[in-house]
């Protein structure tokens, strides 16, 4: 495997220095003077690889969501309900890999995405992309056990708003969520909704 080229290591170096900032401070906050220093590199060197701090705004959103990517992509669930309960872990890491600054970075690109149109457009697109890994998991909980799936998408949802939701107290707030409870929570949501679902008609079952 090629080695990482020096303007790709520098990069990333800058985009996690963004990161570190920007958990600290805010982003209006993270100026690139506080960028370059948490970087441990030069503003200069921030300038010459990124044109504007919203650039560099753009690669951490797409560095963080590819990490939830990998994190999906690596389960090897062996029913559905894992399937959908690993999903859920690998949002809310539960394995002991939850970064609060990359947390805290997701929450706050929610908010620059409501004030840049540049950064809504990712954003949508990564949540988006969540939610329909989410629904695709809901569903085939619901189909494997011989329940309606017509509610997949709302489950789908709701979960999500939930991560976003646990998420968003976990970085504001030090006691309202305890420690460890934010997935077995939202798993006990998710696994009651699908219980709740009714049985599928008999022309439903087997359909997609």
């Amino acid at each position: 495997m090629a080695r990482p080229s020096n303007t790709e290591t520098r990069r990333e170096e800058i985009v996690l220095g963004l990161q570190r900032a920007m958990a600290e401070r805010g982003y209006e906050k993270a100026s690139i003077a506080a960028i370059a220093e948490a970087a441990a590199l030069t503003p200069g060197l921030v300038h010459y690889h990124f044109d504007s701090k919203q650039e560099i705004l753009l690669a951490l959103l797409d560095r963080l969501a590819r990490i939830w990517r990998g994190r999906a992509a690596a389960l090897n669930p062996a029913s559905p309900r894992e399937r959908l309960s690993a999903l859920l872990d690998a949002w809310l890491a539960v394995d002991g890999s939850s970064d609060r600054d990359a947390v805290a970075c997701w929450v706050a690109l929610g908010a620059e995405a409501i004030r840049q149109p540049e950064v809504r457009a990712p954003y949508e697109r990564a949540v988006r992309a969540a939610h329909a890994e989410l629904e695709d998991a809901v569903h085939g909980c619901l189909a494997a056990e011989g329940r309606a799936t017509g509610a997949s998408p709302l489950i789908a949802a709701g979960l999500m708003a939930a991560i976003s939701g646990y998420m968003q107290l976990g970085v504001a707030t030090s006691e309202v969520i305890a420690a460890g409870t934010a997935a077995p929570t939202v798993r006990a949501m998710a696994f009651g909704v699908i219980d709740a679902q009714p049985s599928a008609a008999p022309s439903e079952k087997g359909k997609r």
